[in-house]
């Protein structure tokens, strides 16, 4: 397998959080990195919302390290979750970060990001979708290629795992909008309101080019009374949709309504709404091309989570940081670079995975409602559990298997 950086740097396809922070951080090591997009800094800032993404605070510290940190944590970040879960006798209960995360809407935070690559003197080159055959002639031109979006068919290029991808089709149906008309909980935080069996709601402070908004993310469960909310069309009655989704909220999510301003509620925008599904895949970390080139995946091409706990976005920072390290220590790009590659990353990308599959799983698995319960509890569980949000492999050695979760709450005297 050709190796050495005899060719022309680092060749990234994809301008996600991905594929700016590998660049960002090969930028900080001197070394060359061009970025290939299909879209351009005024696409990616423009159109139909991206996603609905929270950086906590290891990926905060990712992007002081890489100085990229434009949003002060004291007036954009949030310092908790608020939990809910109803049901005959509802829970209502926090769980303390021990420093803060963010919610920034990518349509803000990514042209920001490729405006420091560029400012710095990166090569970004937008207008042209990267298929597989294209990253067979830049393997010839680069001395490796990262593929850091799923778009374009290309993640079909790095093998499913089957026993890391339980699912076959989406276990949640995605409604996600941006609002105004809703007073932030005290004190800042993610609520996370689960409405058994219906679905789950993460209402999340956020800062757009709208100024500082609340997302509502709804996880519908496929059949459930929510599911609605996947499929109501706002363009066709704007006003309906509003009261759908006021509705939905008053039954099911209270904690939330009861910070709601009915006479103010309303979407910001009609291109602030996100509608879909998510199938959860976990990809092979790299293949190797006909002329014996690796290629290396990144972000959506490797993992693919369902939203529920938040966790891509820090996945595909993790991962992106890890992956630069490695190229910065050995720069040897042949399949012993791949499986370095792969044993550095491995623990968390696996173990978000992992803890995602487990939260979205239906009916949920009783040592899961056992420890929602003891949270409900005593404080310093649900702290523990918050935290550990900056720390999946954490919180999988928690939740891995029922003997487990058993040991924690021993710990903890439950």
């Amino acid at each position: 397998m050709p190796g050495g950086t005899e060719s022309s740097g680092i060749a990234v396809i994809g301008s996600g959080v991905a594929g700016l922070h590998l660049a960002l951080l090969l930028q900080r090591h001197g070394i060359p990195v061009t970025i290939y997009s299909e879209q351009t800094a005024a696409q990616l800032a423009s159109g139909r919302m991206l996603n609905t993404v929270a950086h906590h605070n290891t990926t905060v510290r990712r992007e002081q390290e890489l100085g990229v940190d434009h949003w002060e944590l004291a007036e954009y970040g949030y310092f908790c979750h608020h939990h809910y879960i109803g049901g005959p006798q509802p829970l209502s209960f926090p769980g303390a970060f021990g420093a803060p995360s963010r919610a920034i809407d990518y349509r803000v935070y990514l042209p920001r990001l490729l405006a420091d690559f560029q400012e710095r003197g990166g090569d970004f080159r937008a207008g042209q979708q990267v298929s597989p055959e294209e990253i067979v002639r830049l393997s010839e031109q680069h001395a490796l290629v990262v593929v850091a979006t799923g778009k374009g068919g290309v993640s079909a290029m790095f093998p499913v795992i089957p026993g890391k991808s339980p699912y076959s089709r989406p276990q949640r149906r995605l409604s996600a909008g941006l609002y105004h008309g809703i007073a932030r909980s005290e004190p800042k935080g993610v609520t996370m309101s689960v409405a058994p069996p219906h679905g789950e709601l993460l209402e999340i402070p956020t800062f757009s080019s709208e100024g500082h908004v609340t997302v509502l993310l709804f996880e519908n469960v496929p059949g459930g009374d929510t599911e609605v909310l996947a499929d109501a069309k706002y363009d066709e009655d704007p006003a309906a949709f509003e009261r759908l989704v006021l509705e939905k909220v008053r039954v099911h999510h209270p904690s939330v309504f009861e910070r709601i301003d009915t006479a103010r509620f309303g979407l910001t925008r009609p291109e602030d709404l996100l509608q879909g599904a998510v199938t959860p895949v976990l990809r092979e970390d790299y293949t190797v091309l006909p002329n014996g080139r690796p290629v290396i995946a990144l972000g959506d091409a490797h993992s693919v989570v369902d939203p529920v706990v938040g966790q891509g976005a820090n996945s595909a920072s993790y991962s992106a940081w890890e992956l630069g390290t490695v190229i910065a220590e050995d720069p040897n790009f042949d399949e012993r670079f791949c499986q370095k590659v792969a044993a550095r990353r491995a623990n968390r990308v696996q173990a978000i995975s992992d803890w995602t599959n487990l939260m979205i799983a239906l009916p949920p698995a009783p040592h899961l409602l056992q420890l929602l319960g003891a949270m409900s509890q005593d404080p310093a569980v649900a702290d523990e559990f918050t935290d550990n949000f900056n720390y999946p492999e954490r919180q999988w050695d928690i939740l891995a298997t029922p003997q487990r979760t058993a040991a924690f709450l021993a710990h903890h005297g439950m």
